[in-house]
């Protein structure tokens, strides 16, 4: 990822919770270039790697990084998932894909291990919303080392709603 100051170890942005929190977007054809990451039992092994590809393909056409580091996690089995990263435009050796309809976001804060506790108050929220998912994918807002840089570990559950 980009680093946004010379002086400053920080490589991802720091997160507003308040933009993004209990959150009801509609997307019509947003544009994201998506890379599969390899995990073991949810953990990713190469995602830092995929970052730096997403990186280079991205510079090599001519865009840049999304300035918030939106990129969505779509958890697909314990061993891989997929990413997406949020584009500008169709970026060339890349799987472009578009996503279009209705999204919910709910931030969390805290370590990773609180993942099935946010996962079980997310699906109370849809109940209470009466909403029903059909996709789910995770935002991880900023790398572990930026995290602990900020000293909050903030998590977006995100998914397709109707």
């Amino acid at each position: 990822m980009t680093t946004f100051s010379e002086t400053n170890s920080v490589c991802c942005p720091e997160f507003n919770p308040a933009l993004w929190d209990d959150k009801l977007l509609e997307w019509k054809n947003k544009k994201f270039i998506k890379e599969r990451v390899f995990t073991l039992f949810y953990m990713p092994v190469n995602f830092g790697s995929v970052m730096k590809r997403f990186d280079k393909v991205v510079k090599q056409a001519g865009s840049k990084m999304p300035s918030d580091g939106f990129c969505l996690a779509e958890h697909t089995s314990l061993w891989n998932m997929n990413l997406y990263l949020a584009a500008e435009k169709e970026i060339p050796g890349t799987e472009n894909t578009l996503l279009s309809g209705k999204y919910y976001f709910k931030v969390y804060e805290g370590p990773f291990s609180d993942t099935e506790k946010w996962h079980k108050d997310y699906e109370h929220v849809l109940m209470a919303k009466k909403l029903k998912k059909s996709k789910l994918f995770m935002w991880y807002t900023t790398c572990p080392k930026c995290a602990k840089k900020y000293g909050k570990n903030y998590v977006a559950i995100v998914s397709k709603v109707n």
